[in-house]
């Protein structure tokens, strides 16, 4: 009799294309095209599209998202600070999934996770308003226990495990125990039930290590692939991004 083995399911992959925004933006016009990008990283594999609109719409703007939600034949994943503004704005385009995250305008990007602890209250009728509309809800958390317990007593479903402080480390002991890490976070969601996602930073040289996790079903990259891009093309640097994903599993 032939045995039969559980597969891992397939690693999703979802690229970020604020930051061809940001090159738009720097200029003024409409060149280049984020909605252009989005649907380049679509013919090259990526199973969906993230876009943080930020309060001061930095990169993404509103008919940006506007029309990537007319334009996607993949899910678009709304990036979105936890604000009434925004709030309004996903309950109003009712986008495949939410991420909320932190934000702060001064800084450059995204600057560790979201305290879903700390701001239990102020997130819960956030999180039960969009798991109402039908959107899919993730929380943008570090890798820690007392976040992943709020995350679940909240009622979202996804966390994505910010990434940044393990691809910002040297190689080495350092970089070796923030692994371990987003290891025991990714088992300890699968535990509570919650579908763990990750991302921040990762590029080719460790995205490896983190696609290996068992436990994490998506990843979501964008500042190094529209880097890449200038270099090799953006469908290019997402098929590689992709191959190495696989690699991994």
């Amino acid at each position: 009799m032939e045995k039969v083995t559980k597969s891992t399911p397939r690693l999703r992959l979802g690229v970020n294309i604020d930051h061809v925004a940001t090159v738009r933006n720097a200029r003024g016009g409409i060149h280049p095209d984020p909605v252009r990008a989005a649907l380049q990283a679509a013919a090259a594999g990526a199973d969906g599209i993230t876009a943080h609109l930020r309060e001061d719409r930095r990169h993404i703007t509103d008919d940006d998202i506007a029309r990537l939600m007319g334009a996607l034949s993949i899910p678009l994943n709304l990036e979105m600070a936890a604000t009434p503004e925004m709030l309004d704005i996903a309950l109003r385009h009712k986008p495949h999934a939410a991420c909320i995250v932190p934000e702060k305008r001064a800084e450059r990007t995204t600057e560790g996770g979201l305290d879903a602890a700390g701001g239990h209250n102020h997130l819960a009728p956030m999180v039960r308003q969009l798991k109402d509309a039908g959107i899919r809800v993730s929380l943008f958390i570090e890798a820690e226990k007392r976040q992943l317990d709020a995350a679940e007593s909240l009622g979202a479903p996804v966390i994505e495990l910010h990434t940044g402080s393990y691809c910002e480390a040297p190689v080495g002991p350092e970089r070796d125990r923030l692994l371990g890490r987003l290891r025991e976070a990714a088992a300890q969601a699968e535990r509570l039930g919650l579908e763990c996602h990750a991302g921040h930073g990762i590029g080719f040289d460790t995205v490896k290590p983190i696609a290996a996790i068992p436990n994490i079903r998506e990843l979501n990259i964008g500042h190094f692939l529209v880097g890449e891009a200038i270099f090799v093309g953006f469908e290019a640097a997402i098929r590689r991004m992709r191959e190495l994903m696989d690699e991994a599993q």
